[in-house]
C-alpha cells in the first residue's frame, strides 16, 4: 500500500470515493476482493487519493484495510480511510471508532463533521461548541499520530443557508488543528450552480483555508456544480467512479476529468491517463455488475455516435464540426449509426468504418440506401447490428455459398407431468452436401440455436467455437390488420462471440421464433464470413 506523498501532485486533488460512497448504490455489493481490484483501476487511471471505506464500522471495510497492506501496490494514489470524529463526551485516544482508523495503516483519513447547526443540535443532540471540539481534538490527535487529514464538513450547503457563519467557523477550527482540506459536502444534492458558485466564492474569503467539494446529484447538476466549485477556488475534488452512489449518485468522476482538463486546462490527472477513460469506466462498471451506461458523456459508447444524415455530410468534411472533442482523447471513438435517418454520407462513413470503401460507387450506395431505409421502415434497426448492416453491404452474392437453409421447424410440447419438451430440426445445404440437424433445446430458439450450430460446423469446423452471448426481443408497434398484443412485430437481437470479438444480429417478423430464426441465421453467416476473410 501506497504511504509515500506526492507533492509534485498536490496543487490538485483528484479524490475518489467509489469504494465508500460510491458503494451505498442500490443494487451494489462490493466483495474485499472487488474493492481491491476497482482499487487498482483507480490507481491506473491516475487519481490521487483512494477512500477505501470505514474501518472499525464495517467488517468487510477493516478487511479491505488489512488486506490492502500487502495485496496493493499504488503508483499514483495513496489509501484514505474514512470515518467520524470523537463522540461527544468522550475523550478522543479513548474512542473505539478513532483508534480504527489509525489501525487501518492508511496515511490518510478523512474525518466527517456536522457543519449544519440543526444537525449538531437535532441529530448529534450536542452543542454548537462541543462539536466544534470534537473536531479540533480528532484532527489534532490524528495529525499528532502521523497522519494527514481531509474534512468533510457534511451537510455545508444547507448548514450555510440555516447560519452562514458556522460552518466557515469549523473549518478555521479544523485547519488551525492540521487539517489539509475542508471539503464542502453538498450532502442532500439540492444545490444547482449558481448557488454553489456564490457560496463557495464567500466561503473562500471568509475562511482563507483550502477547500474541496463533494456533490451529490440529486438535481443532476453534480458534475455542474463539481466543476463550478473549481472555477470558485477550490483545488479538492471528491467524485465516485460511474457518478455511484446513494439515491441518484454522486459527481461522476470520468466527466469530471474530461471537464477540467479539456475544457479547462487543469492537467488533473497523469499525463495520457485521461485516454483510460473508457477502458476505466467500463472495467469497473463490469466489477459493480452494472451495465455501462451507454449514453454516459466521454466514457459512453454512444457519446460520440452520430446518427443524422446531416451530422454524417459534416463529419465526412471535418469531424470537429459535430464533435466536441477528438474521442480518442478519452478513449472513445466517433460512430455512424445507419438508420432510417441515414443518407448517403451516413452510408459511407460507416462502411468505411467496416472497412468497406464504396465512396466511388454511387449505384451501390443508393442501393443500400433505399435498402435500409425500407427495412427500417419495417421494424427493423441496424444501430446496433453492425453485423447484418455489413451483410447487406457485402450483398447476397458473396455469401450464397456459405451456406443455404433448405427449412426449419420447431416442436413444443407439454406432458402430463408438467415438463415441457422442444424440439428442433433444420435442413441447410452446403459444400454440395446435404444436412440433416435436430437438437433439444430449453426452448425454441435454444433449440434452433444447436440444430442450426450442428448442422453448419459439421460443413465448416472453423464456427465450433461460436457461442451465442445475448438475446434481447422487443415488442414493436401493432400491426393495422390485428389489433391483439400478440399480433405485433417482433425485433430481435442476437450477440455472438467466436472467443475473440462479437458482433450481434438482427431480425424482425411477426412470429417470434421466425424473427429469432433469421437474427441466428445470420450470425453464423457473418461468422463464417469472418472465418474464411
Amino acid at each position: 500500500m501506497s504511504t509515500s506523498p506526492l507533492p509534485q501532485r498536490d496543487a490538485f486533488h483528484v479524490y475518489d470515493t467509489t469504494l465508500r460512497d460510491g458503494a451505498q448504490r442500490e443494487g451494489i455489493s462490493y466483495s474485499v476482493v472487488d474493492k481491491l481490484a476497482v482499487a487498482r483501476l483507480l490507481d491506473d487511471y491516475g487519481v490521487g487519493f483512494i477512500e477505501g471505506g470505514w474501518p472499525g464500522a464495517l467488517p468487510k471495510d477493516t478487511e479491505f484495510f488489512a488486506r490492502a497492506q500487502s495485496e496493493l501496490s499504488l503508483t499514483y494514489a495513496q489509501l484514505v480511510a474514512f470515518g467520524a470524529t470523537r463522540k461527544a463526551g468522550v475523550a478522543v485516544a479513548e474512542d473505539q471508532q478513532v483508534r480504527a482508523l489509525l489501525d487501518s495503516g492508511a496515511p490518510v483519513i478523512t474525518l466527517v463533521a456536522k457543519s449544519d447547526v440543526w444537525h449538531v443540535e437535532q441529530a448529534l443532540k450536542t452543542s454548537l461548541d462541543e462539536n466544534e471540539s470534537m473536531i479540533r481534538d480528532t484532527v489534532d490527535f490524528l495529525i499528532g499520530e502521523g497522519r494527514r487529514v481531509f474534512v468533510d464538513m457534511e451537510h455545508f450547503f444547507d448548514g450555510y443557508k440555516h447560519d452562514p457563519d458556522y460552518g466557515v467557523r469549523l473549518l478555521v477550527a479544523a485547519a488551525e488543528s492540521g487539517a489539509d482540506v475542508g471539503v464542502l459536502c453538498d450532502t442532500n444534492g439540492g444545490m444547482l450552480p449558481l448557488g454553489i458558485a456564490e457560496i463557495v466564492a464567500d466561503v473562500a474569503v471568509r475562511s482563507g483555508v483550502r477547500l474541496g467539494i463533494h456533490c451529490q446529484d440529486d438535481t443532476a447538476s453534480a458534475v455542474a456544480n463539481t466543476v463550478t466549485a473549481v472555477a470558485s477556488g477550490v483545488t479538492h475534488v471528491q467524485c465516485t467512479a460511474n457518478g455511484y452512489g446513494e439515491r441518484t449518485g454522486n459527481a461522476d468522476l470520468f466527466p469530471v476529468m474530461a471537464n477540467l482538463q479539456l475544457k479547462m486546462g487543469i492537467e488533473c490527472l497523469p499525463e495520457g491517463k485521461l485516454g483510460e477513460t473508457r477502458r476505466i469506466s467500463h472495467a469497473i462498471a463490469e466489477i459493480a455488475n452494472i451495465a455501462p451506461d451507454t449514453h454516459q458523456a466521454y466514457a459512453g459508447v454512444s457519446s460520440f455516435a452520430h446518427k443524422a444524415g446531416l451530422h454524417a455530410s459534416a463529419l465526412k468534411v471535418n469531424p470537429e464540426l459535430y464533435n466536441h472533442i477528438d474521442p480518442a482523447l478519452v478513449g472513445g471513438d466517433q460512430r455512424v449509426l445507419v438508420t432510417e435517418m441515414a443518407g448517403r454520407a451516413s452510408v459511407e462513413m460507416k462502411s468505411k468504418e467496416l472497412g468497406y470503401d464504396i465512396t466511388g460507387d454511387a449505384e451501390r450506395v443508393t442501393h443500400i440506401v433505399e435498402t435500409v431505409k425500407d427495412l427500417e421502415s419495417k421494424g427493423w434497426t441496424f444501430e446496433a447490428a453492425d453485423a447484418s448492416f455489413e451483410l447487406i453491404l457485402m450483398g447476397s452474392d458473396e455469401s450464397q455459398s456459405r451456406f443455404e437453409v433448405e427449412s426449419w421447424r420447431t416442436i413444443v410440447e407439454q406432458d402430463a407431468s408438467g415438463d415441457v419438451r422442444t424440439e428442433a430440426t433444420v435442413k441447410v445445404r452446403a459444400n454440395g452436401e446435404r444436412m440433416i440437424s435436430t437438437a433439444e433445446g430449453n426452448g425454441p430458439v435454444n433449440a434452433l440455436d444447436k440444430a442450426l450450430r450442428s448442422a453448419v460446423t459439421s460443413l465448416h469446423p472453423k464456427l465450433e467455437p461460436l457461442e451465442l452471448i445475448d438475446y434481447k426481443v422487443r415488442i414493436l408497434e401493432k400491426s393495422d390488420a390485428d389489433t391483439s398484443g400478440t399480433a405485433s412485430v417482433t425485433r430481435v437481437l442476437v450477440s455472438t462471440s467466436d472467443g475473440k470479438r462479437e458482433w450481434t444480429t438482427l431480425g424482425v417478423h411477426e412470429n417470434v421464433i421466425a424473427a429469432s430464426w433469421r437474427a441466428l441465421e445470420d450470425a453464423l453467416t457473418y461468422g463464417l464470413m469472418r472465418s474464411q476473410a
